[in-house]
C-alpha cells in the first residue's frame, strides 16, 4: 500500500519540486532575506570601490602638471574621472552583486520567478549597504563635492573683499594707487619744508605727515569705489593734497587723481568679475560632478541587481 507522503518522497527524488506537485506554494520558516550574504557583497562592493578610488586618483593625480603646456588638459581630466567613476561602480558592483547571488541560501521550494524576485532585491540591498558605509567611511563625498564649489568660490570673494577693497590695505593695489598719487618728479629739487614718506609727525605740531594722508585718501576712493564716481568736493580735496606733496599744479593733480581713481576702479572692478566666474565656474563644476556621481550610482544598482541574479541562478543550477 501506497501512501502520498510516500508517493511526494518518490517525486522529489525523480527530480520534481513541491511546487510542481502542489498548485499552493507550501509555507515554510526560511527567510527570504539572506542578510548574511547581502553584507558579504557589500562588502565587496565597498572595498573594490575605495581600491578603485584610491587608483584612479592617484593615476589621475600623476597625469597633473602644475607646469604650462603639460599633462593633461582640464576637459580631459574631467572625462577621466567620469569614465573612472562609471568603471568603478561597474566592476565593483558587479563583482559585489555576483558575490551576494552565490551566497545567498537556496530558497526551497520557491518559483522561479520568485527566485529572480529576490535575487535582485538582494543584489539591490547589497548596493544599497555599501553605498551607506562608503558614505559614512569617507563623511559623504557626495556632500563634499557639492560644497566645494560654493566654497571656493566664497573664498574667492573673502579674498577679494579682505584684499582688495579693505580700506587700510596699504600692501594691495590701492596701496600701489594711492602710493602713485604721492610720486615726485626725482629731477625737481625736493622741499625740504614737506615732510619725506616714511617720517612721523614731528613734536609739537600738527601738520600730517604724508603717510597719514595717503591712509585718508585711501578711504576716501574706498567708500565710493563700487560702481560710483569720485564726488567733485573729494577731488578737489584730494588733489589740493597731492599739489601739497608733490609740487604739482593744481589742475595737474586733479588729472592725476581723476586718472588714479579710474585705474584703480577698473583694477577692483575686473577682481570682482574674476572672482564671480571662478565662483560661477566652481557651481557648475560641482552641479556637473554631483549629476555624473548620481549617475554611476544608479549604473552600480543596476548591475549588482543584474549580477546577483547571475550569481542566484548558477547557485541553484
Amino acid at each position: 500500500m501506497t501512501f502520498p507522503i510516500d508517493s511526494t518522497i518518490d517525486e522529489l527524488e525523480s527530480g520534481h519540486t513541491l511546487s510542481s506537485t502542489y498548485s499552493e506554494p507550501i509555507q515554510t520558516h526560511i527567510s527570504a532575506v539572506s542578510w548574511g550574504a547581502i553584507v558579504a557583497g557589500a562588502a565587496a562592493i565597498a572595498a573594490l570601490s575605495l581600491i578603485l578610488l584610491m587608483l584612479g586618483t592617484g593615476l589621475e593625480l600623476s597625469s597633473v602638471s602644475p607646469w604650462a603646456y603639460n599633462g593633461v588638459s582640464a576637459t580631459t581630466f574631467g572625462v577621466s574621472t567620469i569614465l573612472w567613476l562609471t568603471f568603478t561602480q561597474l566592476f565593483a558592483s558587479g563583482m559585489g552583486g555576483y558575490i551576494t547571488g552565490r551566497l545567498r541560501t537556496k530558497w526551497f521550494p520557491a518559483h522561479s520567478d520568485e527566485a529572480h524576485f529576490r535575487d535582485t532585491a538582494h543584489g539591490f540591498l547589497a548596493w544599497a549597504v555599501a553605498t551607506l558605509m562608503t558614505a559614512a567611511l569617507l563623511t559623504s563625498v557626495a556632500g563634499s563635492i557639492v560644497k566645494g564649489g560654493i566654497e571656493a568660490g566664497a573664498v574667492a570673494a573673502t579674498r577679494v573683499g579682505s584684499g582688495m577693497v579693505k580700506p587700510d590695505n596699504d600692501s594691495g593695489p590701492p596701496g600701489y594707487y594711492v602710493d602713485s598719487l604721492f610720486r615726485k618728479d626725482i629731477n625737481e629739487a625736493v622741499d625740504t619744508s614737506i615732510p619725506i614718506e616714511n617720517s612721523v609727525r614731528p613734536t609739537g605740531t600738527s601738520e600730517p605727515t604724508t603717510i597719514e594722508y595717503k591712509a585718508e585718501v585711501t578711504r576716501i576712493f574706498m567708500n565710493f569705489i563700487h560702481h560710483e564716481p569720485l564726488p567733485a568736493e573729494d577731488i578737489r580735496y584730494v588733489s589740493q593734497v597731492v599739489a601739497l606733496r608733490t609740487g604739482l599744479t593744481q589742475h595737474d593733480a586733479e588729472k592725476r587723481v581723476t586718472d588714479t581713481y579710474a585705474q584703480l576702479q577698473v583694477k577692483v572692478h575686473d577682481a570682482e568679475n574674476a572672482a564671480k566666474e571662478a565662483a560661477d565656474k566652481g557651481r557648475k563644476a560641482s552641479a556637473y560632478a554631483a549629476l555624473w556621481l548620481f549617475i554611476s550610482l544608479l549604473i552600480g544598482a543596476y548591475i549588482a541587481s543584474l549580477s546577483a541574479t547571475v550569481g542566484g541562478r548558477q547557485r541553484d543550477q
